[in-house]
């Protein structure tokens, strides 16, 4: 009788401290070990404490960071895609305004806010909310191949952002998202860096920098131009679009990397433009197939699919179907490898280019130029015109290069005006009125605000395709 009762109080004992066990030390969301060799090994340890590790993380120190450097902010554009015939005739669709909204990121101290060009595009009315104060914006400078821009409002003392280093940012760790979504301000979400240096094809532009770091932080419309940062509240991106068929978040987010941002923002408050350097070459990845036709005997690096003629890789010595193998000490295995890399530099750097021909592997020297082909500040003067309600601009010598273009005038900045009205894109290339070249952006402005009868406009759209139109006044 002695030993059953002794049996069954150890018995129960043990139940209780087994209880107590699990319920003061497991991990909540641990795995039972198959076998007793599983629970006595070094591994088991070692991964159920970053488990716990994990379960554990708080982001509450860094939304505390990085919110009150968040922005919201409101834009009021004309529609250009009304067809009222009424509102067209009798108001010249001037009083069709759309409102817009987005996210901002404070860069500096003194007022300088950062976001997405797609946030102020064709805006004709910026506002920046903060702690519930209302500023009037000034855009300071656009960079649609990177989808930045700067604004400038009128405070002192705001709470700047801290910057954090993209190069650094490791997939799996943990980011948060943070900005306005559906008008809902000051929403913070978290999730995991997915993937680096992705290119999903959305900047419209000749020369697009897409090299985006890829989140499942959930971001919806209004999230654009926010702020993507670190669990220590520091910046590694600016949010920039969601792949999604619906519209809004379906797991997939992108952020400029803060390291292009932080060169673009320096250029376009110094210079107004960003100094962009170019190579005078483009390259694609390689593939089993492409590498059978080049008889390549690995797939590292990538190829040259374009040379500009008397471009800087051309004058290198660079040929067609060269395979770049690093650019300095960057190893570049992919089109996003080699435009990020090229992003952070300026006209005037020498970049080392290691490359193989022939399967032999060579290095040369490339001093990048800019978009004219040469070294110096590029500086872009604009003409505007309120009557047509947008801008002109010249066109760069290695996008004519590109392009096969001898001449052209860029539509930019389209608002309200004839421009619009006549349904002339923006980014729209003016290569010919009425059968004469057009060189000057005033020379094409002049026309339009004074031309009479029939009109035909020849030009290259955004895409690369050629389009005409014609209209009668």
């Amino acid at each position: 009788m002695k030993n059953i009762l002794l049996v069954s109080f150890i018995g129960i004992l043990a139940g209780a401290t087994g209880s107590y066990m699990q319920q003061h030390f497991s991990p909540s969301a641990s795995v039972v070990p198959a076998n007793t060799a599983e629970l006595n090994s070094p591994a088991y340890f070692t991964n159920h404490a970053q488990s716990a590790n994990i379960a554990s993380t708080d982001f509450t120190a860094a939304s505390a960071i990085s919110t009150p450097s968040v922005v919201y902010i409101t834009t009021v554009s004309a529609n250009q895609n009304s067809n009222d015939w009424f509102d067209w005739y009798f108001n010249g669709g001037g009083n069709n305004f759309v409102a817009g909204s987005g996210s901002g990121v404070i860069f500096s101290a003194d007022g300088y806010i950062v976001t997405n060009n797609h946030v102020i595009q064709r805006a004709e009315k910026i506002e920046v909310v903060h702690n519930k104060t209302t500023y009037t914006a000034k855009i300071i400078g656009t960079d649609p191949s990177s989808d930045i821009a700067v604004l400038k409002i009128d405070a002192d003392n705001l709470p700047a952002i801290k910057l954090g280093n993209s190069s650094q940012v490791k997939i799996g760790e943990w980011v948060l998202a943070v900005g306005n979504p559906f008008n809902l301000t000051s929403t913070v979400t978290a999730g995991i860096v997915s993937a680096k240096g992705r290119n999903i094809n959305i900047v419209n532009s000749s020369f697009p920098i897409e090299s985006f770091i890829q989140t499942d932080a959930a971001i919806n419309p209004g999230n654009s131009g926010g702020a993507l940062v670190n669990t220590s509240g520091e910046l590694i991106g600016i949010n920039t679009a969601i792949l999604s068929k619906t519209g809004s978040y379906t797991g997939y987010g992108f952020s400029v990397p803060i390291d292009i941002v932080k060169k673009v923002v320096a250029d376009l408050i110094k210079y107004g433009v960003v100094q962009k350097a170019f190579m005078g070459a483009e390259v694609n990845e390689l593939n089993s197939a492409i590498a059978k036709q080049l008889n390549l005997s690995s797939l590292d690096g990538t190829y040259i699919t374009y040379l500009q003629k008397d471009g800087a890789a051309d004058k290198a010595g660079l040929v067609k179907n060269d395979v770049l193998l690093k650019l300095d000490d960057k190893a570049i295995n992919s089109r996003s490898d080699f435009d990020e890399y090229i992003a952070y530099r300026s006209p005037g750097e020498k970049v080392k280019i290691t490359y193989k021909r022939n399967n032999a592997v060579k290095e040369c020297f490339v001093t990048l130029t800019n978009e004219e082909g040469k070294t110096d500040i590029v500086k872009h003067e604009l003409y505007s015109s309120q009557t047509l309600g947008a801008d002109f601009s010249t066109i760069p010598k290695v996008e004519k290069d590109k392009m096969g273009l001898s001449n052209g005038v860029r539509i930019v900045n389209v608002r309200n005006g004839l421009i619009s009205r006549l349904g002339l894109p923006e980014g729209f290339i003016i290569t010919s009125i009425n059968r004469t070249p057009m060189n000057e952006p005033a020379e094409v402005a002049a026309i339009l605000e004074s031309i009479r009868g029939q009109i035909i406009i020849e030009g290259v759209a955004s895409n690369g395709s050629r389009a005409i139109y014609q209209y009668y006044f």
